[in-house]
């Protein structure tokens, strides 16, 4: 049942107007009824305009069916929030409440997101909500009383050399009773340039959305302008890319291993994945000669082949990366001290998880079966599928045999399509993308579900260009996994869902 949205498919282009515009009331009572009935908000967002702004909710289907609706209202100066009845809706709602300066009456907490500049004029909103205005961390945290309460502030600025984030704890001895996450300190302002695009600046802005990830999100564009342009990449540009998109998979799972076993003071682990790791990023330079995949996705294709040399020589290096890494993390999990450090610790339930919308490795470690790659496939993911592995117990345990038992699956991808690379050119010619339309693409990152929704005006340039990456919908998770945990295990659970600051700031 679609409730009225325009249903659509992953990596779909239509016009503008075949966007239904709901009245104020059935809009918000549509999108409640949509998550009642297990629908799930992908992306939620405003276009100002003289009024107030446009919302659009894109939503993805229950069950697999591959299914996407969208939908949209016009609102003028304020909206109700639905924050309270469907969390996952109350990151979202802060986000309109910033970049359109409309406010979600009802909200529980409202406060700036990234303390970003308004995609209109003003800033006067904020001023009379806060007292404070758009200045990173300036706002009232929330705070549990008590005599035998205490705070602990952690960062921005941290010991090591990571984007700068804010977290504060109320704890009760060790024990914390509550985590307020803070970003937007290096805003950088990725939505509000890429207005106007796309440009030959545009692909470069879309590789630097989060480092780690320039795969994940530069093929989430690619499709979007592929779309809007009437353009298909050929089988084995779609090959190459599934190829660089696991091996990007595979350096960061491995990479966050190695991480949780120094965060557990194990370090055979941790300094045996620090290196494999670097052996995996340079498999994607052996594509294009940058280790994170830069310059590797263009619209229309990829920009380099992958001869039988090169194709033969990553699969004899997956070869033996797939002896180390099993030697590497067996040693976890035949380690009773680690496996005591790892269990019922960080534990994130998969109600918990539903209610706000979790994504990715951490959504599949708390029991829930979700996957781009399969429930929305793209590219090579329409011809070849890639099993989808759940966890059980929903602690940094699960986390990390979630990623173990994906790093298995992607091996025995990679090995399958580079002997099986299709013929035929690598890059199609691109064309000018149309006017007044809508396109829409998801990709599963090694974090999740990434999600791109570009509208273009009546010149062909983006008049509105909204990313989600899966951070924003996962930092969320994270606060809940620390409630009644001890303070000191913070570091580790943190670890555990490795989740980006830039990605996040955008």
């Amino acid at each position: 049942m679609s409730y009225g949205m325009k249903t659509l498919y992953n990596g779909s282009a239509f016009l503008r107007s075949d966007i239904p515009v709901f009245g104020n009331a059935d809009f918000f009572q549509m999108l409640l009824d949509s998550i009642n009935a297990g629908w799930r908000a992908c992306s939620y967002f405003g276009v100002p305009s003289s009024k107030g702004a446009t919302l659009y909710c894109l939503m993805s289907a229950r069950g697999g069916s591959g299914t996407l609706g969208i939908a949209s209202t016009e609102v003028c100066g304020s909206f109700p929030s639905l924050a309270l009845r469907a969390p996952q809706f109350e990151m979202f709602e802060r986000e309109i409440a910033e970049q359109c300066l409309i406010r979600p009456d009802g909200h529980p907490w409202l406060k700036p997101v990234r303390y970003q500049k308004p995609l209109c004029e003003g800033d006067g909103f904020w001023s009379e909500t806060d007292g404070h205005g758009l200045i990173p961390g300036v706002t009232e945290f929330y705070k549990v009383d008590g005599d035998e309460v205490h705070e602990v502030a952690v960062g921005p600025v941290h010991a090591g050399i990571i984007e700068p984030g804010h977290f504060r704890f109320q704890c009760h001895g060790e024990e914390v009773f509550h985590l307020e996450i803070a970003h937007g300190f290096q805003h950088r302002g990725i939505e509000r340039t890429v207005a106007g695009s796309p440009n030959p600046r545009t692909i470069h802005i879309m590789e630097t959305i989060a480092g780690d990830t320039t795969i994940g999100h530069t093929q989430a564009y690619c499709i979007n302008v592929e779309s809007l342009a009437g353009v298909f990449a050929s089988p084995r540009a779609e090959t190459l890319r599934g190829v660089a998109l696991e091996l990007e998979r595979l350096a960061n799972h491995i990479g966050d291993l190695g991480a949780i076993s120094g965060d557990v003071g194990y370090l055979p682990t941790a300094s045996f994945c620090g290196r494999i790791r670097g052996d995996f990023l340079n498999m994607t330079a052996l594509l294009c000669g940058s280790r994170f995949g830069r310059g590797l996705l263009r619209p229309g294709g990829v920009s380099f082949d992958c001869d039988a040399a090169t194709a033969e020589e990553i699969l004899k290096r997956l070869q033996a990366g797939r002896v180390e890494i099993k030697q590497a993390v067996e040693l976890l999990w035949n380690s009773p001290s680690v496996m005591a450090r790892l269990e019922d610790v960080g534990t994130l339930s998969e109600a918990d998880a539903r209610e706000i919308g979790l994504v990715g490795p951490a959504a599949r470690a708390s029991r829930l079966n979700r996957d781009v790659r399969r429930d929305h496939p793209f590219g090579i993911f329409r011809m070849t599928q890639i099993p989808v592995i759940t966890g059980n117990s929903c602690d940094v345990y699960s986390r990390s045999m979630v990623r173990w038992l994906e790093i298995q699956r992607s091996l025995d991808f990679l090995d399958e399509q580079l002997r099986h690379l299709p013929r035929g050119a690598y890059r199609t010619e691109m064309k000018q993308i149309l006017p007044d339309r809508c396109a829409v693409a998801l990709t599963e990152g090694w974090r999740g579900e990434i999600c791109h929704v570009a509208l273009t005006d009546s010149e062909g340039k983006f008049e509105r260009y909204k990313i989600v990456d899966p951070s924003f919908h996962n930092w969320s998770g994270l606060a809940l996994a620390l409630r009644n945990q001890q303070i000191s295990d913070f570091p580790l659970c943190n670890k555990s869902f490795n989740l980006s600051y830039c990605g996040f700031d955008l």
